[in-house]
Formats: C-alpha cells, structure tokens, sequence
C-alpha cells in the first residue's frame, strides 16, 4: 500500500502546515522536500520538534506524487484520523473503575493497530498507548481496520514507553508484558486489578528495556511449529483474559 493510499488526511504547504502546529492539530508526521529552505520552513521544523512530531526528508517528487491540486511549497503534514489523547486523560476516563490499558512496543502494521482498537473496544479497554516513532499513526488505514473502533477507543501517543511504564507503576497499575520466554502462562496469573498490558511488535516483540519494565512477563501456548501469534491476535487473548478473570472477582463487568 502506498503512502497516499494508506494516508489521505494531508495538509499541504508551509502556511496551512504552520497552522495546523500552532492549533496543536494532531500530526502524525511531517513530510520535507530534501534541499527546501527558508525562513518559514524553519519555524515549521522549530515547532515540530517542540511537539516531538517526526519528521521525515523526501525526494520532492514524492511530495508532488501526493499533492496534485494544491502547492506543496516543499513540506506536507500528515494529520491523524482523530486526535490523540494524553496517558492523564485514559486514566481519568477510567475512574471509578481500576484502569485497563494496553500499551503497544513498536506495532508498526497498521492492521494490527485497528484490530487492536477494535478488541479495545469490545474489551473495555479504557486506552491504548502507542509511541511516536517506530509505530503505526493513526491513519485512516488503522481506521478502517478497526472497523470504527478509532472513533471510541483513547489512544495516547507517547515519545518513550518505558517511561510511561514507569508513571503507570507509580500510579499503582500492574504492568504484564507478552514474552514468549516468559515462565508464566497468561492464564495463570492475575489480572484483574489496575493493569496495562504490554504487546510487542510483529518482528521482535517486547524491546529489552521495555521487557525489564514489566511487573510480570507472560506466555500464551505456543503447541505448533510457529514461533509466535499475531500481534492483534495476543492483545486480545489477554484483553480478554482481564475481561474473564474481572468477572470472576468482581462479578458482571458493565458493558460501555
């Protein structure tokens, strides 16, 4: 799929560009011609990085390849297909009940990411946290994969996970990773008190750092000569492994 296909929410050219930064529109990248310059461009890239937003540098072709009814003028911003919320926010969207999250370690496929959304949903999954680099946006792409569960599910985008791991712990949530070396089956844990889940990306699963966060690591049976499970397909084994093991302690979870 090309970038165009996969993005079509695109502001292009250096005034409408710098306004939508300024508004604090939610950006999931910037695109820059290579070579381009100039007085404007630099406040662009200014704020664009007090925001923390990537930017990436292309041939300007691709930039022409994307916008043809409108001037470019060197630099193009590719928004979200919903704004990003803060890990603050999907917390206080839990309370009174104790938070579920489910945080994503570099899932870069943007159907995984809507497939996840979409268990979000279904689950009672309070947020999903992804990171700004090395990960899928929220395009509309994911939102078409999630089947509308975009328009539902908090998601905060966050520029390192093991830090936010770190606050999440300090605000009294377990913290469980997928590993599959971990000694624990998923099943034989508990899960239903405040807890984020941790999934790691398709190729290389759970970062060292962001594995060493982890209040527990955990396991999902692997009987057959694969080595692992989809990433959209662990996320909801244990989502819903929360959802069983909540009722059984809590009794009926209320439908949202």
């Amino acid at each position: 799929m090309t970038e165009k296909a996969a993005c079509e929410n695109i502001i292009a050219g250096r005034h409408p560009v710098k306004e939508a930064l300024v508004a604090n529109r939610s950006i999931n990248k910037l695109l820059v011609a290579k070579g381009a310059g100039g007085g404007t461009l630099q406040e662009i890239l200014n704020l664009a990085r007090e925001r923390g937003i990537p930017v990436q540098y292309v041939d300007r072709s691709h930039l022409n390849g994307l916008v043809k009814d409108a001037p470019h003028q060197g630099v193009v911003a590719m928004a979200a297909a919903k704004e990003y919320v803060s890990v603050d926010d999907i917390l206080a969207a839990a309370f009174p009940e104790d938070p579920f999250i489910i945080l994503l370690n570099e899932i870069t496929d943007p159907h995984n990411l809507g497939a996840i959304l979409r268990t979000a949903d279904a689950a009672g999954v309070h947020g999903v946290v992804v990171t700004r680099h090395r990960s899928a946006a929220l395009t509309p792409a994911v939102a078409k994969a999630s089947c509308g569960a975009v328009e539902y599910v908090r998601v905060a985008r966050v520029p390192n996970l093991a830090r936010t791991i770190t606050y999440l712990q300090e605000r009294g949530l377990w913290v469980v990773g997928a590993c599959g070396t971990a000694r624990d089956m998923y099943w034989d844990v508990r899960l239903d008190g405040p807890i984020a889940l941790v999934i790691g990306g398709e190729d290389k699963g759970l970062g060292r750092l962001v594995r060493e966060k982890c209040d527990q690591l955990v396991r999902l049976p692997m009987a057959g000569r694969v080595g692992s499970l989809n990433a959209s397909v662990a996320a909801a084994l244990l989502a819903y492994e929360v959802v069983r093991q909540r009722r059984l302690v809590h009794g009926r979870v209320p439908d949202r």
